[in-house]
């Protein structure tokens, strides 16, 4: 890449995920002022001139979403009215992903919301990773890199548990039925089972664990989802596969939001191992002895060199290295 014209620029959410990708894309972070105001405004300078630049800013959105979407949106509009060329966003997780649809009226449709308030700002590309429906990749007006992170969690669960093991791959629900089908094809040819489950709209995060669609009994069961909040639903469904007579069950997901008290639910709850990567920041007093982190750095990296090198990232979108 061309280091005078590609500038990475971080958010203060995750700055270790920023230096991780930093190393790997062997860019160094912008410096700049970033403070808030005693009444909780925010205010972003950059200390070199990003004119002309290829800029990408990072940010992971956790708790509290609200002040570090803000964050990342007078970032890029201060890029935009300093004439940087290019600008993408990148965002690890997408917030507001679970509203991306009406399910009643007088309902918003807030993930659109968001992809126009960056539009707005003035982003050019948006890169994130396993949104929670891809139909989100339409509400913004301009190129999405929606990048895969199941290869690498299929990669790690394959070497640790692969050799052998009777594996089932377990989607949480019936609607995540096509991600458990490619998971399985990452473990090689292995059979999926669901957990058909219930949810009152009126009570978020919760959700009852009916009963368990496919074989498990006597086998491993790889239990996925692209996200884990209060860990209630995950929770359940490891109670339903194990009364079903599975022989253990494996934990994977790729954003660890971790809400209170996921991090006590996931700690004594019998699945042997939980993994999450680190789109979002897990801090030490959520982390315990059977979580596995894994860096979704290099995969942030290659899709930025891919970009900046006008190369495919296809084989990013489709989880194949």
């Amino acid at each position: 890449m061309d280091a005078k014209n590609v500038m990475l620029f971080a958010g203060r959410s995750h700055p270790e995920l920023a230096e991780q990708v930093a190393k790997h894309v062997d860019v160094p972070l912008t410096p700049q002022s970033v403070y808030d105001f005693a009444n909780g405004e925010i205010f972003v300078r950059f200390e070199e001139s990003v004119r002309g630049s290829d800029a990408f800013v990072l940010q992971s959105h956790c708790t509290p979403i609200n002040k570090w979407l803000m964050e990342q949106l007078i970032m890029v509009d201060t890029l935009k009215r300093a004439s940087a060329r290019r600008i993408t966003v990148i965002m690890p997780f997408y917030p507001y992903s679970r509203q991306d649809k009406k399910h009643r009226g007088r309902e918003p449709i807030s993930a659109r919301l968001i992809a126009d308030l960056f539009r707005t700002a003035g982003a050019n590309r948006v890169m994130t990773v396993d949104l929670h429906t891809a139909q989100i990749q339409g509400f913004f007006d301009g190129p999405v890199d929606h990048l895969l992170a199941q290869n690498m969690l299929a990669e790690y669960v394959n070497d640790k548990y692969g050799g052998g093991a009777d594996i089932t791959v377990v989607s949480p629900d019936s609607g995540r039925t096509k991600l458990a089908e490619k998971w399985a094809g990452h473990l090689g040819g292995r059979p999926i089972a669901f957990i058909h489950k219930t949810r009152d709209p009126d009570r978020p995060n919760e959700a009852v664990a009916n009963r368990v669609v496919g074989t498990v009994r006597g086998r491993l069961c790889v239990l996925i989802d692209d996200m884990i909040d209060t860990g209630g639903t995950i929770v359940k469904a490891t109670e339903a596969l194990l009364a079903e007579g599975a022989a253990d069950v494996v934990i994977a997901s790729t954003h660890g939001i971790l809400s209170d008290p996921a991090a006590e639910r996931l700690s004594t709850c019998a699945a042997c191992e939980v993994i999450v990567t680190n789109t979002l920041p897990i801090p030490e007093e959520k982390r315990f002895p059977k979580l596995t982190v894994l860096s979704i750095a290099p995969l942030l990296a290659r899709a930025i060199q891919e970009v900046c090198e006008d190369g495919s990232v296809t084989s990013l979108f489709d989880g194949h290295a």
